[in-house]
């Protein structure tokens, strides 16, 4: 069995173009969720948003790429104000409800509408020009890592962001600000005695934590040189979600080491089991066409007994998870 070129695949998954885009995503609800007590179930409402806008202005109508970014953002801040609007006023599983149908609304209208910016089923291209044109590096052929040009650029940026992005975090929830959010997670209404806008502040999360995902729907895009609508399904809000429980929530590096574990996790069981299965006494049970899905059930079974044994995930404190916030 080749234990070595498991290991080499699952540090070349977990530090990928991928891992960065889902670390962003979760990033996002870390603010949203973790600081603030949101339970957001359509991060990948934003993420779409990010790459959609972002890479339909730049192959269908021309827009150079900066100004694409800057207009996705800002279709991002909108979205965030009309699914907070009316509904952070009231319980948060009003939040809950609303993102988690925004999500498949919007992978629905990226899917299958407007086929002349967002071409359906076949997805948006030829947005990457403007991207890598300012790519200084060449292909990386390392001891253990291969990497192309183009995918080492995406990555370099995209964990150049996750690092700028951590500290911004950190010094978000340090000031005033950070404190005043993560009292309203605890307490409310004690907040709003103080004299404290917890609707406003609330709702600033939420416009943050977006951002934050619309960025890795930045990375995403470039890495693959491509957006899907099926790629932005119900799965990917609840993967990322899973990354920070992982991780720990309200914690900085809470989604980051739980994106870079997951992933390198679900990259070596697969391969492992792949090699497995081409063993005759395995084979009778297991095929390679199975070996993946045999590889989301092991996962899915570590995260059970995580959840059991330490739902606080790896950094996180067990009175962070605020599943019943106001």
């Amino acid at each position: 069995m080749d234990i070595i070129g498991a290991v080499t695949g699952a540090l070349h998954d977990g530090f990928g173009y991928l891992a960065v885009s889902f670390c962003l995503a979760a990033i996002g609800l870390n603010i949203q969720f973790g600081y603030a007590g949101l339970v957001n179930f359509g991060q990948a409402a934003f993420l779409s948003v990010g790459g959609y806008i972002m890479g339909a202005a730049v192959a269908t109508s021309g827009i150079p790429t900066v100004l694409a970014i800057l207009l996705a953002i800002a279709f991002t801040v909108a979205l965030a104000l009309i699914l907070g609007i009316p509904t952070l006023r009231l319980r948060a599983d009003y939040l809950a409800i609303v993102t988690i149908a925004a999500a498949e609304i919007l992978r629905l209208v990226f899917g299958t509408s407007f086929r002349t910016y967002f071409h359906g089923k076949d997805g948006v291209t030829g947005f990457t020009a403007g991207f890598r044109s300012l790519n200084p590096l060449p292909n990386y052929d390392g001891f253990f890592l291969t990497y192309s040009r183009e995918e080492l650029w995406t990555i370099m940026v995209g964990w150049g962001l996750v690092i700028m992005i951590s500290l911004l975090t950190w010094a978000l929830m340090r000031s005033p600000w950070g404190r005043v959010l993560r009292g309203i997670r605890e307490d409310e209404d004690a907040m709003r005695s103080l004299g404290k806008n917890a609707y406003g502040y609330k709702i600033q999360a939420l416009i943050l934590g977006g951002v934050v995902g619309c960025a890795g729907g930045f990375v995403g895009a470039f890495g693959a040189a491509s957006v899907q609508a099926d790629t932005f399904n119900l799965d990917f809000t609840f993967i990322a979600l899973t990354m920070l429980i992982l991780g720990g929530a309200a914690r900085i590096l809470g989604p980051v080491v739980g994106a870079v574990m997951f992933w390198a996790i679900l990259s070596f069981l697969g391969s492992v089991l792949t090699q497995l299965a081409g063993y005759p006494v395995v084979a009778r049970f297991m095929n390679a066409d199975q070996a993946s899905t045999i590889r989301l059930m092991l996962v899915g079974l570590a995260l059970m007994l995580l959840m059991i044994y330490r739902p606080q995930g790896i950094f996180g404190d067990r009175r962070e998870i605020a599943l019943d916030a106001h």
